[in-house]
């Protein structure tokens, strides 16, 4: 018996967009930095969590630069630089004992986070129901 061939898709194949080899190394040690950082809190290594805020923050910073010319992967590396700023502000909140303190009625210190996770799935949401349909129709 031998096996059918492998049937052929009559769908155009779908265009994704990738990060150029050159980013991938840089993404990946992102991924390190941002484990030690959150690592470090869990274990309240207030020394260490704090160190790897500038290379976790900044190197999200570089590959939303590097990815401006892509709306996609400039959209999700807003929200991440979002996603990563609101984090380092807790895990800080936490670290310096302002987490539980009333900033303002019913929102704590640890809740101001809530401003940049909000404009991070804003940004995506502004993507995905706006400029994402818009790119399809073009």
């Amino acid at each position: 018996m031998s096996a059918a061939p492998p049937r052929q898709s009559s769908a155009p194949p779908v265009a994704r967009p990738t990060l150029p080899n050159a980013y991938r190394g840089l993404e990946n040690l992102h991924i390190v930095f941002w484990l030690l950082k959150d690592m470090a809190w869990c274990l309240v290594w207030r020394p260490l969590g704090l160190l790897m805020v500038p290379p976790t923050l900044g190197i999200a910073i570089v590959i939303t630069w590097r990815s401006r010319t892509e709306p996609t992967e400039l959209a999700h590396s807003l929200a991440t630089v979002c996603w990563i700023f609101a984090n380092s502000y807790w895990m800080t909140s936490e670290f310096f004992g302002f987490d539980t303190w009333q900033v303002l009625p019913g929102i704590t210190g640890k809740q101001l986070a809530l401003g940049p996770f909000l404009l991070g799935l804003g940004i995506l949401a502004y993507y995905y129901l706006v400029q994402r349909p818009r790119e399809k129709h073009s």
